[in-house]
């Protein structure tokens, strides 16, 4: 099994994030992958829905920040590998829907956001994690959090980087679905079937409408979050914070 599952199962497409030892941390091939896959999806009929998940619990910490040299090889290449995603979600003709049974963080976070639907199982959690790394939120964060909680809420996950539950963000509107922890399984395939079951040329429509009217400032949002993001990363607030993740100890910001 690869770090990236995809399997059709009647018309749903399951794509499942498979590096659970490491909390699903996304790599640049499953990335890559990812949108392949997604973006091939306008040359075939045999696919009404997409499902994103995770294995072993939790759906994805981001962008894989592991080892000593995190800071050299992250770079403005991996805000146009994830902006690329971001915009093969929301241009995908077919429903995609997040499945978040754990943490979703990060860029992990931004993935999740951008899908059509999201169900939430309520051990999940939601954090925009880059503050806590001299970082600012990225994969069209900045748009897709604030349509749907508002600036001040927005703010908080941004600026101070606190997780928000499976219930928490329910009732915030940050999730369209929430359920007990042992009734998610059964809740994410009863939405994919529904889901799939429904009029392939009018959920098309329906979603390119409700984006147009929501996320009419997400490609500004993908260039603001390019080009603040590409400054922050030659900072050495940057490398100290990605140093101290990958050392587990507090950073030391200096504004530099």
């Amino acid at each position: 099994m690869g770090d990236l599952e995809v399997d059709l199962q009647g018309s749903v497409l399951r794509v499942v994030l498979n590096r659970p030892r490491v909390l699903n941390a996304l790599t640049a091939p499953m990335v890559d992958d990812l949108t392949a896959t997604l973006e091939g999806l306008s040359s075939r009929d045999d696919v009404r829905t997409v499902l994103i998940s995770g294995a072993g619990g939790a759906f994805s910490t981001g962008a894989d920040l592991s080892g000593t040299d995190a800071h050299e090889s992250f770079d403005v290449s991996a805000l146009d590998r994830a902006n690329r995603l971001v915009r093969a979600v929301v241009r995908c003709d077919q429903p995609v829907v997040a499945a978040v049974d754990g943490v979703a963080a990060g860029v992990g976070c931004s993935l999740a956001l951008a899908c059509d639907l999201v169900v939430a199982a309520e051990s999940a959690s939601f954090l925009l994690a880059f503050a806590r790394v001299g970082l600012m939120p990225d994969g069209g964060a900045t748009a897709t959090v604030t349509a749907a909680v508002g600036r001040p809420r927005a703010m908080r996950m941004a600026l101070l980087a606190e997780p928000l539950s499976g219930s928490e963000a329910y009732a915030a509107g940050l999730v369209s679905h929430l359920c007990e922890d042992a009734a998610f399984a059964e809740t994410v395939d009863a939405l994919v079937r529904r889901l799939a079951a429904g009029a392939p040329l009018a959920q098309a429509a329906t979603k390119r409408a409700v984006n147009a009217a929501a996320l009419h400032h997400l490609e500004p949002a993908l260039e603001s979050e390019r080009r603040g993001q590409s400054l922050l990363l030659r900072t050495d607030d940057a490398a100290e914070g990605m140093a101290a993740f990958s050392e587990r100890r507090p950073p030391r910001f200096s504004g530099e």
